[in-house]
């Protein structure tokens, strides 16, 4: 009998602990993986079939920090970089990296719920544009501000861990061409952003 209730006393700490309230703390730290998708577009390109660069898509890891003001409010800033492989008429042309610091806030429909918390989003991006090789002679400037849309899930696991989805949308100027000094095709990138990942509460 004393080992049955050491037992049912043993089972209801861990479910106590499972069941904690996973919405205690201001803080959350998240690790997320995500897969890059840009969404290509060319403007001003001259002769030189400059209208056909693609870039590709990239997966890198990302690690972001949340403050809750309250329970349903609250801001995201994302920090991650990717690399990514341009083509030109099908063919390797080279590779640009791009840095884009979003922060955004964030409406979450229902905080404490032991389920699912969905949440949506929108802010300010600014993209660095950096190591750009595209070419002999050719070279890329610009680094710009845009809009992010964003929106995803959290889904409690144990006592302040979340998994979590989520999906981000990015605009931005993108980033001028040059070949010899002049500007031969202005380069948009605007990716849709997919993550997976893991949330800290503290």
């Amino acid at each position: 009998m004393r080992s049955l209730y050491l037992a049912v006393v043993a089972m209801g700490c861990v479910a106590n602990w499972a069941h904690a309230d996973v919405n205690d703390g201001s803080w959350e730290v998240r690790i997320r993986a995500l897969q890059v998708s840009p969404l290509t577009e060319t403007h001003g390109a001259d002769l030189r079939n400059l209208d056909q660069l693609s870039v590709h898509h990239a997966t890198v890891p990302e690690i972001d920090l949340s403050y809750y003001y309250t329970p349903t409010w609250a801001v995201e800033l994302i920090a991650g970089t990717s690399r990514h492989a341009v083509d030109l008429g099908g063919k390797k042309l080279g590779n640009v990296a791009v840095l884009p610091p979003t922060l955004t806030a964030q409406y979450h429909f229902l905080p404490g719920n032991p389920y699912v918390q969905p949440y949506v989003g929108a802010g300010l991006n600014y993209t660095r544009f950096y190591a750009s090789n595209l070419g002999p002679g050719m070279t890329t400037t610009q680094n710009s501000f845009g809009l992010a849309f964003q929106a995803g899930i959290d889904i409690p696991l144990l006592s302040y861990g979340y998994f979590n989805l989520d999906v981000k949308k990015i605009t931005n100027d993108g980033l001028e061409v040059k070949d010899a000094g002049s500007v031969v095709t202005h380069l948009h990138i605007n990716p849709v952003i997919w993550g997976v990942g893991y949330g800290y509460r503290f």
